[in-house]
């Protein structure tokens, strides 16, 4: 009788395991998402919708404060270095592709691309709190490139 208690107690404690392990896992998917939504960038000229994709993060260009050009045209990524993507429109473009959620509202492991040069970075996110989000794109090393600040932006501000 007395090992069958000691059975019973060893799979009640390794079911504990597995749900408290399921919990953190759920808390750390729960922390992950918070990056999820509209976000404005520094210069307020765009607004970045950032969704998941799998288990990665990625955004795309939804607004533009000027969405056309000198001659009253969509704007599109006229500074690709692909030249069959030189016409493809600006909004709808997924410009933050492949992020890994860290830690601590970290983010790595992904792309940011710049249409304005048409170069793509190395690039890192910081979730600072609820509406602020350090976005910095680099080459090599993160100590070369340039840090910008979004702000969350309520969906229906679109």
């Amino acid at each position: 009788m007395n090992c069958y208690i000691c059975y019973n107690m060893k799979n009640y404690w390794l079911i504990l395991f597995i749900c408290l392990g399921s919990l953190a896992n759920a808390q750390t998917t729960n922390d992950a998402d918070k990056i999820l939504g509209l976000w404005q960038v520094g210069s307020g000229k765009a607004r970045i919708k950032i969704t998941k994709y799998g288990d990665k993060f990625g955004g795309k260009i939804v607004w533009l404060r000027d969405s056309l050009n000198d001659k009253g045209e969509r704007k599109v990524d006229k500074n690709n270095p692909d030249k069959t993507k030189k016409t493809l429109p600006l909004i709808g473009l997924n410009n933050l592709l492949g992020f890994t959620y860290k830690e601590k509202g970290k983010y790595s492991g992904g792309t940011i691309y710049d249409p304005e040069n048409g170069s793509t970075y190395n690039c890192v996110i910081n979730l600072e709190d609820q509406n602020n989000l350090k976005v910095r794109g680099y080459i090599g090393i993160q100590l070369i490139g340039r840090t910008d600040v979004w702000k969350r932006v309520n969906e229906t501000q679109k």
